[in-house]
């Protein structure tokens, strides 16, 4: 049987499988399949999300990252603190690296077992955006970190029906065609914010989202004022660091620093992925 090499790696509970596609082993003609058998839990490796390594002309590396679902997304700011501790721990690159994504070049990073990524400025920024749902208007806030989300503050964050309200906000006609990931958020001390995410494309619940954490914390620093970095408490209990500036113009410099867990690597066998 033909077996391909991966590493298995976490990001505050957001999981992914990596490839080093460098010499072109994945097949193209069959890949969304491919990342949908691979990405199912219990079946196989199972996953949030998938990244292929390949070569670059520009930097050390670019990657294309894909859902669990075997869509593609521009960023994943999870994803990108693994990629880039996979491009280190396997020789790719050194300590300080840059990557192309579909959102730009993104540098980063490596703390020991951290990964700090610079990640694309956030734009499109619509706070009291108004919605109509079935239980009613609901008013949220809006912006793009790469990919968009959806902010809303709560209450009772353990009370929300994540999956539920999530999914009618994610497919909601105000954020067609592409859809829209979705945050519920909670401040808990100044410059401390928990959050539950409800991820475009793994079309569930996550246990963390880095671009919906930078999200959340962009968003709450535009009504409260917050000053950097701010800190965001995951749903597996992990805290990522959210670092930027404020400027007339917008939000620059925004960096994702947190965990990049190597959990496992191994051989996929066809039986994975058939």
């Amino acid at each position: 049987m033909e077996k391909l090499s991966f590493f298995k790696m976490s990001g505050s509970g957001n999981d992914f499988i990596i490839i080093d596609n460098r010499e072109a082993i994945v097949d193209e003609k069959a890949l969304k399949q491919f990342i949908v058998s691979v990405c199912r839990r219990k079946m196989s490796v199972g996953a949030d999300g998938l990244i292929l390594i390949e070569k670059s002309e520009k930097v050390d590396f670019k990657w294309r990252f894909y859902n669990s679902d075997g869509s593609r997304a521009e960023m994943c700011g999870n994803g990108a603190r693994c990629a880039a501790r996979f491009a280190y721990v396997n020789g790719i690159a050194g300590e300080n690296l840059s990557f192309e994504t579909d959102a730009g070049i993104v540098s980063a990073e490596i703390i020991a077992d951290r990964a700090k990524v610079k990640m694309p400025d956030p734009g499109e920024m619509q706070t009291g955006f108004p919605l109509d749902l079935k239980g009613g208007p609901l008013t949220v806030s809006r912006i793009n970190t790469g990919v968009p989300h959806v902010v809303i503050d709560v209450d009772a964050l353990e009370q929300v029906d994540v999956v539920q309200k999530g999914r009618e906000i994610r497919y909601h006609e105000a954020f067609a065609p592409a859809g829209t990931n979705v945050n519920f958020v909670t401040r808990l001390e100044p410059g401390l914010l928990a959050i539950r995410t409800y991820e475009r494309g793994v079309e569930d619940e996550t246990l963390a989202c880095g671009t919906g954490s930078i999200a959340a914390a962009v968003v709450t620093a535009e009504k409260t004022g917050w000053t950097s970095p701010v800190r965001v408490q995951t749903r597996s209990g992990i805290e990522l660091k959210i670092y930027y500036s404020r400027r007339p113009d917008g939000y620059k410099d925004v960096y994702l620093e947190g965990d990049a867990r190597v959990v496992y690597r191994g051989d996929l066998w066809e039986d994975a992925y058939r």
